[in-house]
């Protein structure tokens, strides 16, 4: 056991028989020189945060008193690195729902820990801790910044992305809508140009494959339903109305304008009938007998047998000569 200060940590065990001064393998000289009376850590990786907090103080102290480039140096500073590895896998805990292997996020987060106990000035009284851990975040947030992106953009559009997504949530909590390019453009004090080339660059964050499988319900893994079209319920109406709009040349007038009241003006069958002089019973089956006829006709595509327009060969023989005075059938 040896202390730091007040604290007691265990220290590896003297080494009964002296290690040979290998290129690579500092022997135990070299470590009792570079720690310089410090305690010696077996595994530093099993040491606890408290522990670890003081020994590294300490040793931060030490390392900035050795000459850099030397063995001595090397050795406190990789020992600060396994020492404090778990700044690094706590910072990682952040990043765990991202595609990139957890592996290779710990280790950009380990060149972090690096540059940051290069640049900690021990005589400032700030932990090194707080001082580490957004060094370690930046590099990591540095590295998916560097490799998420589907499609390689310039950093200026990147970072333009970021801020292009905050203001657009914060405008959206006022305005209680998205905000349009115009607006976002005076918030970050850009021109509409910059903002759309942002707007344009953040569609190559994530790419997917046009050669991507997707079954017949759309719910292959992994897979997004493809829609090359949508269905326009207006293109059926459309058809409807030029289909319709032959037949309602063949009615004769009042039908046409009984019509008109009923469907264009909206007006009810005893509206109708006061307007044209007829009792709101006559105009009922007048509407049925209209309807009724259309509908026929939009049913039975054949045309006709004697090649006549539908409808021609009744007015052609005095097709109205079945029906009453009062327009109805006889």
């Amino acid at each position: 056991m040896s202390t730091v200060g007040n604290r007691s940590i265990r220290t590896r065990a003297a080494d009964p028989v002296p290690e040979p001064e290998v290129a690579g393998n500092p022997g135990a000289s070299m470590r009792r020189a570079a720690l310089d009376g410090l305690p010696e850590l077996t595994r530093p990786t099993t040491v606890s945060t408290d522990d670890a907090q003081h020994l590294s103080a300490a040793l931060l102290t030490r390392l900035a008193e050795l000459d850099e480039g030397t063995p001595e140096h090397a050795y406190v500073r990789n020992t600060l690195v396994e020492l404090n590895l778990s700044l690094v896998k706590f910072a990682a805990r952040r990043f765990r729902n991202r595609a990139e292997p957890t592996e290779d996020i710990i280790q950009v987060g380990t060149i972090g820990l690096i540059k940051a106990i290069n640049r900690f000035d021990p005589h400032r009284a700030v932990d090194f801790s707080a001082f580490a851990l957004p060094t370690i975040v930046g590099e990591m947030k540095r590295f998916f910044r560097d490799t998420s992106w589907a499609v390689r953009v310039p950093r200026r559009l990147q970072e333009l992305r970021i801020d292009l997504a905050k203001t657009a949530d914060h405008l959206e909590q006022h305005l209680g809508r998205r905000p349009t390019r115009t607006e976002l453009a005076h918030h970050l004090h850009l021109t509409e140009e910059e903002v759309a080339e942002g707007q344009l660059a953040a569609h190559g964050y994530a790419t997917r494959s046009l050669d991507t499988p997707t079954g017949d319900d759309g719910n292959a893994p992994g897979a997004m339903p493809r829609h090359l079209a949508t269905s326009e319920p207006a293109y059926e109406l459309i058809e409807s109305l030029i289909a319709l709009r032959p037949l309602l040349d063949r009615l004769d007038e009042r039908d046409r304008h009984i019509l008109e009241l009923r469907f264009g003006e909206e007006l009810t069958q005893a509206e109708i009938g006061r307007r044209i002089g007829l009792s709101q019973m006559h105009v009922s089956r007048l509407l049925t007998r209209i309807l009724g006829d259309l509908r026929a006709s939009l049913d039975d595509d054949s045309p006709p047998v004697d090649g006549t327009p539908d409808g021609a060969a009744e007015e052609t023989t005095g097709g109205t000569a079945g029906r009453t005075t009062d327009g109805t059938a006889g």
